[in-house]
């Protein structure tokens, strides 16, 4: 009886073990893929910004500075825009994340149901003594 008793714990811990791995992987790949986004992100404003502050160091007039202003109006709305496209896909990465971490925590209830209505249940005699 404590064999089998200790077998069902030790096959309930591989399994609780095998799905927080899996948990782990979904989760860790998700973050890579947010910190990918952000670094493309990031790397391109940091491109942008570094364009615009040459061209101001080589403003030397009135007409230069005049286009410097509309090109950094225009840098504000490219970094607006982009913030808003990173954050839609950093939005779809993680949606997409929890959907597979609730797939593999539906499947886990499921097993467990499983596990349950497929024991034997204690027969009325047994359980008298």
């Amino acid at each position: 009886m404590a064999q089998q008793l200790n077998n069902q714990a030790f096959a309930y811990a591989k399994t609780l073990a095998d799905n927080a791995f899996k948990a782990q992987s979904l989760a860790l790949k998700g973050l890579e893929e947010v910190a990918g986004l952000q670094f493309k992100a990031f790397e391109q404003q940091a491109r942008s910004v570094s364009d615009f502050v040459t061209q101001a160091a080589e403003a030397r007039d009135l007409e230069s500075l005049r286009d410097l202003w509309e090109k950094g109006a225009s840098l504000g709305r490219d970094s607006a825009e982009q913030a808003v496209a990173t954050g839609r896909d950093i939005l779809a990465v993680t949606q997409k994340t929890a959907e597979s971490l609730g797939a593999l925590v539906q499947a886990q209830r499921q097993a467990a149901n499983d596990a349950v209505s497929a024991s034997p249940a204690p027969s009325r005699k047994s359980a008298a003594k």
